[in-house]
């Protein structure tokens, strides 16, 4: 119990001192600390191949994109102007954001909660090994995996156009 405990206080602590930092890039490292309590969580729980998956996936190449579009990114406070298309935009924002949150609440709400049944009937939760997911997301999942390697390429490819195109109109004034 005091590993669980201490893997849940560094994974909040470092969550909530990335919330309350103004650096962004010391906030997108302490966002990696916070992952990587999630991934030690994944070994306490004896996940071992989630846990690499997470260090993977999210320690290694979710922050790097983070860092990368944070550092390409980068204005000066100056440059901060509150328009009414701000206001639209983030109204909107707030509207899809919370569209998805709703599908997402409703989709889980309404699957049904089988291995509950089955354990609360006594029969015992199906197991699956390490080798059976691998094989699993190789496989029928590995259309998922490209997905998102291609939509974290995309966002960084963007990141990159946003500050070529803003660094060409700051040579041009």
């Amino acid at each position: 119990m005091i590993p669980l405990i201490l893997i849940g206080a560094l994974m909040l602590t470092a969550a909530a001192v990335a919330m309350c930092r103004r650096n962004l890039i010391h906030s997108a490292l302490l966002l990696i600390g916070s992952w990587a309590g999630v991934a030690f969580f994944y070994l306490w729980a004896g996940a071992e191949f989630v846990a690499f998956a997470q260090i993977l996936v999210y320690v290694g190449a979710v922050s790097m994109v983070v860092l990368f579009a944070v550092l390409l990114t980068r204005r000066s406070r100056s440059d901060f102007s509150l328009t009414p298309e701000s206001r639209t935009r983030a109204i909107s924002g707030l509207l899809v954001g919370g569209s998805v949150a709703g599908l997402l609440i409703g989709a889980i709400l309404a699957t049904p909660q089988k291995i509950s049944q089955a354990t609360a009937a006594g029969a015992p939760a199906p197991t699956l090994s390490v080798r059976e997911l691998g094989t699993q997301l190789a496989t029928s999942h590995a259309v998922a995996l490209l997905i998102t390697g291609v939509v974290l390429t995309v966002a960084l490819l963007g990141a990159v156009v946003i500050a070529a195109t803003d660094s060409e109109k700051e040579e041009t004034r």
